[in-house]
């Protein structure tokens, strides 16, 4: 067995937890977004797509938590599935649909009006979310990995 396979899992539970912490982070940002947006003067264009951007960057933070062990490329394919799916799904007029739209938690998780320009923002999202993932997982290396791995690394000859 390989020496460092007991650390595993507990890099999947750090890597979770760390993303479930910056969803965190990003979710109080979103509604600090949308319930103060206004009343300190943004512009409708920032706090509209700054929330639709958060939102998306909360998906994927959410999905890499839930499933640590997939690649970044990976979790930013499933939060994109997820954030048009969402979008597309304001096409549908339930009735039961529509009334959990017109409540706070809808209009937050479903939004109420489709935009393909949402799915824009959301494509910001998603790859602003793989940067902080990213950012977080070298600020919380530890030193004796990082080391371990610039060994493995080929060095090239300039």
């Amino acid at each position: 067995m390989h020496g460092t396979q007991p650390d595993k899992p507990v890099a999947l539970l750090r890597t979770s937890l760390t993303r479930a912490a910056l969803a965190l982070a990003v979710i109080v940002c979103g509604l600090s977004l949308r319930w103060y947006g206004f009343p300190i003067g943004l512009p409708a264009f920032i706090v509209k797509y700054g929330g639709s951007l958060l939102w998306a960057t909360m998906v994927f933070l959410l999905v890499g938590a839930l499933l640590p062990q997939l690649t970044r490329t990976q979790i930013a394919a499933v939060a994109a599935m997820i954030a048009v799916a969402v979008e597309f799904s304001r096409l549908v007029h339930a009735p039961w649909l529509d009334a959990f739209r017109l409540t706070t938690a809808g209009a937050l998780l479903l939004g109420r009006i489709f935009s393909l320009w949402n799915v824009v923002a959301y494509a910001v999202g998603i790859v602003f979310g793989a940067w902080i993932a990213r950012l977080a997982e070298v600020e919380s290396t530890p030193p004796i990995e990082t080391a371990r791995n610039d060994r493995a690394r080929p060095r090239s000859s300039a």
